[in-house]
């Protein structure tokens, strides 16, 4: 953890060193999409584990439900690949269509 807080105080004194904001506006934007799109993969890869835990757990319990276990899975693992794919695209605003920069 003090090698993660060191890092951002190191992109922090990177950033603050140049004179104009716009260069400054830019690394802090490359350094939160950095950390979004690893904290969106991170919540959707546990949420798809999670996912297919329950509807192995499911249709272990009851072998009958399976296709219609297997479909609603799928639905749920749309929608949670969803939230991530617009994390991704929030970043890519951040980092080529920055609206913070003038």
């Amino acid at each position: 953890m003090k090698k993660f807080f060191l890092l951002f105080l190191v992109l922090g004194a990177v950033a603050f060193a140049s004179e104009d904001g716009a260069s400054m506006i830019k690394a802090y934007s490359v350094v939160a999409a950095g950390i979004g799109l690893g904290l969106a993969a991170l919540g959707g890869a546990i949420g798809m584990g999670h996912t297919a835990a329950a509807t192995i757990a499911g249709t272990a319990r009851n072998p009958g439900l399976g296709g219609k276990l297997m479909t609603t899975m799928f639905i749920a693992l749309a929608m949670i690949e969803a939230q991530v794919i617009y994390t991704l695209v929030i970043a890519l605003i951040a980092l080529y269509a920055n609206p913070f920069i003038g």
